[in-house]
């Protein structure tokens, strides 16, 4: 259901909006554009939050995140993810979602990467650095 949901807010926002929904690229515009391009970027931010702690409050089950990576490890993986972000010019969703289902031969090829550095990330973390995320 969850997938659904995300397709279909994909296809409203391209169809609404003429933009695809990748999440990098409207808060990357957020913090850099002016009026109303940052008042759509901010609003669609907002609801994404919003939307989590409505979750959160009418869910009988919280949310809740047990890691045993410090927060120095956590920032330091969150700042090479952006990195990434930027370097592969899009996100999972921009190119995972959204540019897969346009036929993307460079979002399949990003996707792909994604995929594969995420395995690789999952394998040296639990098992060489004994690091449970």
């Amino acid at each position: 259901m969850g997938g659904s949901f995300i397709g279909l807010s994909a296809v409203i926002m391209l169809a609404g909006n003429g933009r695809i929904a990748g999440i990098s690229g409207i808060l990357g515009g957020a913090i850099s554009s002016r009026g109303e391009e940052r008042r759509w970027r901010v609003l669609f931010l907002a609801g994404l939050l919003l939307a989590t702690l409505l979750y959160q409050f009418i869910s009988s089950s919280p949310i809740t995140i047990e890691t045993q990576a410090s927060p120095e490890f956590l920032v330091v993986a969150g700042l090479l993810v952006g990195f990434g972000t930027r370097l592969g010019s899009g996100c999972t969703s921009g190119h995972g979602i959204c540019g897969i289902a346009r036929f993307s031969k460079r979002s399949f090829a990003a996707t792909a990467t994604f995929m594969l550095f995420g395995f690789i990330t999952v394998y040296v973390t639990r098992h060489l650095m004994e690091i449970g995320i």
